[in-house]
């Protein structure tokens, strides 16, 4: 029996006015699923814990976030196709603007995405290959949109640094900071390597174009997130299963490679709201043919949450649940399917919070229950009760034959 997992970012919500987006869409698609399936809540983390989609994930899938989570870092630069290996440290980058004179730390930064620069693999080729350090080797690598993702390799590298990103428009780029003693070598080497890619950056012919269009330059890397990367057994080690991922997130395609799944690419997954839902799903199903476990991220739900918008979280939920028609076709005494959140996004909040987040099974042999709606508001109501997010691997390794007995 194959495995198909359709995560949906950030979908969950709480109440405003006695409804959710979720509750308040039309989602007959997911109501058949729903009421043909087994039901519940979960906790991806533990109750009360916030879970992030790095550490939700994780756990969903069956790794325990407290031993295998040392930062975004690692997980991004997995997604932007650089190689992590375990010692290595890792950062999430965002090319930005400085403006002002002297040292990069003396300059302002006047825009953390450089004008949401999207055409930027020149000046991501000039910092490898322009920029020298003595005693370490690094690689930047290209991301989605002004992002991007940072490698450092070498001895007695430490993930016990700050950040250099301000995380605000008008203040300086900060210097980074070594934690204790036993990262002082890192902090020199990261600082060391913000100045030299500043120089670069900026007297770069591209971003001397620009400022001619009257662009901004991307002009800094902007470092946040650094993790130093563990072993992590693949997905295939842990459960003899092999996986793909569906995804346009650079985030949740880290988690993929990161796990030595197969992530199926395409430029129409975007990671947002104009993803094109319909071929993530057709994708998802054919890729049953050739993998055990499929993996279908969709994100735009927890962008409109982010935003506060009630109504057009409600509208996309509902597209999603038209894409998602082919799926209550699907012979389930050959897929095994799960529908969940990867945490809730309130847009009362606009952030991710710890309420629990429904979840529904759908497979042969399932105790199905009497919830009659996929809703924050009658999942609990199920026969799953209340799990923890790495629960669920086990329940559906149970299901699908795949667990072992615990004791004679």
């Amino acid at each position: 029996m194959k495995v198909l997992m359709l995560i949906v970012d950030g979908m969950a919500d709480r109440s405003v006015g006695g409804r959710t987006p979720l509750d308040s869409a039309r989602t007959p698609n997911l109501d058949f699923l729903a009421r043909k399936g087994i039901n519940g809540i979960m906790d991806t983390i533990a109750p009360g814990i916030r879970p992030g989609s790095d550490t939700a994930h994780l756990s969903i899938l069956g790794y325990d976030p407290f031993r295998y989570y040392t930062g975004r870092g690692p997980i991004e630069a997995c997604g932007a196709g650089i190689e992590v290996r375990p010692g290595d440290i890792a950062f999430r980058v965002n090319f930005g603007t400085v403006e002002g004179t002297g040292s990069v730390f003396d300059k302002v930064v006047v825009d953390r995405r450089a004008g949401r620069i999207q055409d930027k693999q020149v000046l991501v080729d000039a910092v490898n290959r322009e920029v020298k350090i003595e005693g370490v080797e690094f690689v930047l690598g290209n991301a989605s949109g002004h992002r991007a993702a940072l490698v450092f390799r070498g001895e007695n590298l430490s993930d016990r640094i700050t950040d250099s990103d301000p995380k605000k428009i008008g203040e300086k780029v900060k210097r980074v900071k070594a934690l204790d003693s036993e990262a002082e070598f890192t902090a020199r080497v990261v600082n060391e390597f913000i100045e030299k890619s500043h120089e670069v950056l900026d007297s770069h012919p591209f971003n001397e174009e620009r400022a001619k269009k009257g662009l901004l330059k991307a002009n800094v890397l902007l470092l946040r997130g650094v993790g130093k990367a563990v072993h992590v057994p693949s997905f295939e080690e842990r459960y003899g299963m092999r996986m793909a991922v569906i995804a346009g997130t650079t985030l949740i395609k880290g988690i993929g490679r990161l796990l030595k799944a197969d992530v199926i690419e395409n430029e129409r997954f975007t990671g947002s709201k104009d993803t094109d839902l319909e071929l993530k799903v057709k994708t998802a199903i054919s890729s049953l043919e050739t993998h055990d476990f499929v993996l279908l991220h969709i994100k735009a739900p927890d962008e409109f949450g982010h935003d506060g918008d009630f109504e057009r979280k409600r509208e996309f939920i509902e597209k999603i649940d038209s894409a998602i028609k082919p799926l209550t076709e699907l012979d389930f005494s050959e897929v095994c399917l799960a529908l969940l959140a990867d945490h809730t996004t309130p847009v009362t909040v606009k952030d991710h919070t710890a309420d629990p987040v429904p979840v529904t099974i759908v497979c042969e042999g399932v105790r199905s229950d009497d919830v009659e709606r996929y809703s924050e508001f009658q999942a609990y109501k199920g026969g799953l009760c209340r799990i923890r997010g790495q629960d669920l691997m086990n329940i559906i390794l149970d299901l699908i034959g795949k667990s072992k007995k615990y004791g004679a």
